[in-house]
Formats: structure tokens, sequence, C-alpha cells
């Protein structure tokens, strides 16, 4: 199998696996709603994200119409790198990292850009997919659907803590999504492996 071939096909499953699951979480579930897979350390737990990584936002509607075209610009510079990549003598690893990277993006952009058109809200009811009112937001204002949430330790902060002294400690607090774990993923590779590749690519 060609560089160009495994690029795509790596993209496509994530894509679609990625896709199914926000939206069979978005047609089934409402905003909170949870399910226990493993005890109280595997959960899925609907949340949409508004803003970039771990809910934070800037500047409201204005500031969402930049983050998504943001997204966007990056998106299409991602993919015009891995297309260089391939026709260069560069490791595989580094481009199946980079791809992954790549379409971790594009799948969140695909909740950012459309979402809002084809979907009503989730709050306090299960979204409907094309309602007859419309969707709850208007195009690139879409939220990212997120679900995967595993609190693995539970405690609370030494009350000699600098940090928020016996306030209630979670391990791993942020709820994402597979989209979000192949950028992470990507990132770690490229990190871990790729640091040299990365620099005389650049």
């Amino acid at each position: 199998m060609t560089k160009g071939r495994l690029s795509i096909l790596i993209i496509l499953a994530i894509i679609l696996a990625d896709q199914v699951l926000k939206i069979w979480i978005k047609t089934h579930m409402m905003i909170g709603e949870e399910h226990h897979i493993a005890g109280n350390w595997f959960i899925i737990h609907f949340t949409e994200n508004n803003g970039m990584a771990f809910g934070l936002e800037f500047f409201g509607k204005i500031g969402k119409y930049m983050l998504s075209v943001f997204r966007i610009v990056a998106v299409c510079f991602i993919g015009y790198y891995i297309s260089k990549l391939i026709k260069k003598e560069v490791q595989i690893g580094f481009i199946i990292a980079v791809t992954l990277i790549f379409a971790g993006a594009l799948g969140n952009i695909i909740d950012s850009v459309f979402y809002g058109l084809f979907f009503d809200h989730s709050y306090y009811q299960v979204a409907q997919f094309l309602p007859e009112t419309g969707g709850y937001a208007g195009f690139l204002q879409g939220r990212v659907v997120d679900m995967f949430y595993f609190p693995i330790i539970r405690g609370h902060w030494p009350t000699w803590s600098p940090i928020n002294p016996s306030e209630p400690f979670i391990f791993f607090r942020p709820v994402f999504n597979i989209a979000d774990s192949a950028i992470s993923v990507g990132m770690f590779i490229v990190i871990l492996f790729h640091r040299k590749t990365l620099q005389s690519q650049l």
C-alpha cells in the first residue's frame, strides 16, 4: 500500500468512527446524560465544547467565527503539508502522525461547520436531525460533541496545597472525543519519535 493510500485510509477511518459516534450521542442522549461503561472510571458523558480545547472560549460569537475559520485554514495547510511529505522520502511513522492530527482536526471542524445547521439543541431533550424549526446555530457556529470521560483518580487536594486546598480532585477531568484522541496521539508520536524529522521538514 502506498503512503498516500494509507493516509487516505487513516483519515476515512477516523472521520467515520468519530462522526458515527458523535451522531449517535447527539441523537440518543441529552447534555449531561451519561452511561457507565466500566464502573466509575470509564464513562460516556455527553457534553458539547463551544470553543477551544477544554471548553475555552473568547470574544463570543465573533470569536467562534474566528476559531472556525482558523481551524479550516490550519487543516488546509496540514493537508497540503501531508501531500508534500508523501512525495518525499520521509519516514512513514511521521506521515501517519501528521495524518492523525489532520483527521482529528477535520473531525472537529465538521461539528463546528455543520452541527448547528443540522441538529437542534440537546438541553433537556434529545436532539433531532434536520428539525423543522431549523438547527440550534448558524454556519460555523456549531459545538463539538465530546463523550469520553475517564475520572480514574478521585480525591481531595491536601490542606497544604497552594492549589485549591481541600477541594475535590479528579484525574482525568477533561471530556474528549475520537478526533481529540487522534490529534493527541499524532502529537505524542511526533514529540517522542520524530522531532528531528519535523524540524527538517519545516
